[in-house]
């Protein structure tokens, strides 16, 4: 008969929490494995002083570090109706999706896609902030707070 010592129970528990570890650490939820989840952030975010009673733009960089594609289905605004537009060339379309790429970034800018605030109930001023909500397909919604910047404003960084 062989007899057991006291150090056979606490090797076979830890060899059984190694094991369960290695399987967790497969299963792809790892936040730099493909597949996982997307994870947006939002910066770099203004409108500049509407010239416009009726209409606005807003400008800012969206960043998806999960795995997954995510995509920014409509925003909204209490200044006014917020639409999502595309440019292609020189012209310019209300969408219903862009894109946030796994790992990428979807930068909305001057002369490019872009948010377009219509129908204003009030014309927002340099010096205020306006709130907007970006909802996502897969992320949900995020706010985000866009201050107002001069009607001239140029970003001295890219997005």
């Amino acid at each position: 008969m062989r007899r057991r010592t006291v150090r056979e129970p606490v090797l076979a528990g830890t060899l059984a929490a190694a094991l369960a570890l290695a399987a967790a650490g497969c299963s792809g939820t790892d936040s730099g494995s493909g597949g996982s989840a997307p994870r947006i952030s939002v910066s770099s975010a203004y409108m500049p002083q509407p010239v416009s009673d009726s209409l606005a733009a807003g400008f800012l960089t969206i960043v998806n570090e999960g795995g997954t594609a995510d995509r920014l289905t409509s925003a909204h605004s209490d200044v006014g109706e917020v639409t999502v537009h595309e440019t292609v060339g020189q012209a310019m379309r209300r969408v219903d999706r862009l894109t946030v790429p796994a790992g990428g970034r979807l930068v909305l800018e001057s002369g490019g896609n872009h948010l377009m605030f219509e129908q204003l109930t009030r014309k927002p001023r340099q010096g205020e902030t306006v709130t907007v909500e970006l909802r996502f397909a897969e992320s949900g919604t995020v706010t985000v707070k866009m201050p107002v910047k001069p009607a001239t404003y140029s970003p001295k960084t890219a997005h």
